[in-house]
C-alpha cells in the first residue's frame, strides 16, 4: 500500500474552520480543540527531486472531508489522485480513496481504503481497531485478507494524534514522540513518529495565503509550523532515516496549510485551493 495512504489519513492535520483561540503559552484541555467539519481541496505539484530519483514531474489533487465531532465520532473521507512522470516520459496515475470513522475518545477506528494504479485492479484494505479497557489495541482485518493482531497500548489513532499534537503545541512543547496506527500498509503497520513543533506564528498568518473564500476565518486562530517524521517501528532509536516526512502549518482548530510530503528521492507540495466549512454536528451545538 502506498505511503500516500498514511498522508491522507494524517489529514486530521488537513483543514477545518474557525473555533477557539488558544493562548500558546498555556496548557490547553483536550476539549479546547474543536475539529470543525469541512471540505478542502489541495493542488499537488512536484517540489523537488534529488540525485538518483526517477521522478521528473508530479501533478494531482487531494480532496479531504471531515464530519462529526468528539461527541459522536469523526468521519474522514479522502481522495488523492496523482500523475507521476518518470525519466522515460512514462506516466503512472494513482487514485487513492479512503474513508474512516474514529471514536471521539480514541477507543475505536474503522477504515476502508482502495488504491488503483493506472487501470489495475484496486488494492483494498478494510478493518476495525478497538481499544480494550486495559488500553491494548486489537485489530480485525477483513481485506486484503482476514487477520487478527494486537499492537499493544501505546499507539494513537489519527485524530488522537492530531489532538495530542495541538495540546503539545499549546503547552509550548517542541517535540512530540508517539506511535501512530491509521490502517495503512495493508492495516498491519504501526509507525513511530517524531514531530518537531516550531514557534507559534503571529495571528493573521492566513493573510499570507492565496485569497480564498473563507480563509479570513483563520486570521485569529493560533498556528504552528510542524514537521512529522515517520519511522519503521524501532528505527527512530537507530539513527535510521525516516520513511517519509510531512510538514505543514497547523492551526489550533485543526486546519493545516503549506503541505510538504518528502519521500527522500522527491517531495510533493500541496497548496490549499478551496475550503468549505460544513454544518457543525448537532451534539457540538448543544
Amino acid at each position: 500500500m502506498s505511503r500516500l495512504t498514511s498522508y491522507g489519513r494524517l489529514t486530521a492535520a488537513v483543514s477545518a474552520a474557525a473555533c477557539c483561540v488558544i493562548s500558546s503559552g498555556n496548557a490547553a484541555p483536550a476539549d479546547a480543540f474543536i475539529m470543525v467539519p469541512h471540505r478542502a481541496v489541495y493542488d499537488l505539484v512536484l517540489d523537488k527531486t534529488r540525485a538518483g530519483s526517477s521522478v521528473t514531474d508530479v501533478g494531482g489533487r487531494m480532496v479531504y472531508e471531515l464530519t462529526g465531532s468528539a461527541c459522536e465520532g469523526y468521519t474522514q473521507n479522502m481522495r488523492f489522485v496523482t500523475r507521476m512522470i518518470n525519466q522515460d516520459g512514462q506516466a503512472q496515475l494513482t487514485d487513492i480513496r479512503s474513508s474512516s470513522w474514529e471514536d471521539g475518545n480514541g477507543q475505536r477506528l474503522r477504515f476502508n481504503t482502495s488504491q488503483i494504479k493506472d487501470e489495475a485492479q484496486p488494492e483494498l484494505t478494510t478493518g476495525d481497531a478497538a481499544r480494550s479497557g486495559t488500553g491494548d489495541v486489537q485489530i480485525e482485518l477483513s481485506k486484503p485478507q482476514k487477520k487478527s493482531l494486537g499492537i499493544g497500548k501505546g499507539a494513537l489513532f489519527p485524530m488522537q494524534h492530531s489532538r495530542a499534537l495541538l495540546e503539545a503545541a499549546a503547552r509550548g512543547q517542541s517535540v512530540l514522540q508517539a506511535d501512530l496506527y491509521d490502517g495503512s500498509d495493508q492495516g498491519d503497520k504501526v509507525y513511530a513518529t517524531t514531530t518537531v513543533i516550531g514557534r507559534p506564528n503571529p495571528l493573521g498568518a492566513a493573510k499570507e495565503m492565496p485569497k480564498l473564500q473563507n480563509i479570513e476565518q483563520l486570521d485569529q486562530v493560533p498556528s504552528w509550523p510542524v514537521s512529522i517524521s515517520y519511522f519503521e517501528p524501532g528505527a527512530e532509536t537507530k539513527d535510521a532515516l525516516p520513511v517519509y516526512e510531512l510538514s505543514f502549518r497547523f492551526y489550533a482548530n485543526g486546519v493545516s496549510q503549506k503541505l510538504l510530503i518528502d519521500y527522500g528521492e522527491f517531495a510533493i507540495r500541496g497548496g490549499l485551493s478551496k475550503i468549505e466549512f460544513l454544518e457543525p454536528s448537532k451534539c457540538e451545538r448543544k
